[in-house]
């Protein structure tokens, strides 16, 4: 049976970077889905409806009215949307589905690695668990070029600051050795994500962003270090 298909106005459309934009989707009178923080929909334009591209939502299950999607300037949709895309414009959208879910319970560790515009699903996960006040444990590990390409990056320091329960720790693979960033440098390797282990059987790791990295990510968790793959859940984005 196919999704329904609802199309929806562009409330607002806002640069996050240079070549990264979040969409927010205004929910149609009448329009109440049932989804889960972690989903994806998939969105089109009215006069190519044949193409279409599927976007994690950057906004979490209790953002009710509308739908946030982050999107990052690359291939077709991606150009369009961040370079034309504009509030009034209208979009089809096909309700969120997907299972790259947080698993917010009290004694949970979520382990969260993230490269480039792979850290957007992320920002519902602890947008979500912030506002609950959830006791969750949630440690975001993001690789970036430099610190020019941190999306939402104001957003997760000020998120820190409320929710104790919450790190949000960032590399930079592509800095000069001029530039005055004293955090960490190079590509997220094992020894990082060990030392940020507090109890591994409670541990999930969540991995989103560039074929390599997850891939990477879940060798590492499923083969080396031995884990089930129940405790491993990624979202590639080619």
């Amino acid at each position: 049976m196919p999704r329904q298909i609802t199309e929806m106005e562009i409330e607002s459309a806002k640069m996050e970077l240079p070549d990264v934009k979040t969409v927010r989707l205004k929910w149609p009178e009448g329009f109440d889905p049932d989804f889960k923080t972690g989903q994806f929909i998939t969105v089109f334009w009215p006069d190519t409806p044949n193409y279409k591209r599927a976007y994690s939502l950057s906004s979490c299950a209790l953002d009710r009215g509308f739908f946030e999607i982050t999107i990052k300037r690359d291939g077709k949709m991606g150009t369009r949307m961040v370079d034309w895309a504009k509030a009034g414009d209208r979009l089809g959208v096909i309700p969120p589905v997907g299972k790259f879910l947080p698993v917010l319970e009290p004694d949970a560790h979520l382990l969260c690695i993230a490269g480039g515009s792979g850290v957007t699903p992320f920002r519902g996960f602890v947008r979500e668990a912030t506002r609950r006040k959830l006791s969750t444990r949630i440690t975001i590990l993001y690789s970036v070029r430099t610190t020019n390409d941190i999306i939402f990056n104001d957003e997760f320091r000020e998120l820190a600051q409320q929710n104790p329960n919450f790190s949000f720790q960032v590399t930079c693979t592509r800095l000069s050795e001029q530039d005055p960033w004293t955090g960490r440098r190079g590509r997220i390797d094992a020894a990082w994500v060990k030392e940020n282990i507090v109890d591994l059987p409670k541990t999930t790791f969540y991995a989103c962003g560039p074929n390599a990295l997850v891939d990477g990510t879940e060798h590492l968790v499923v083969s080396e270090m031995g884990l089930p793959k129940a405790q491993m859940k990624t979202e590639k984005w080619g």
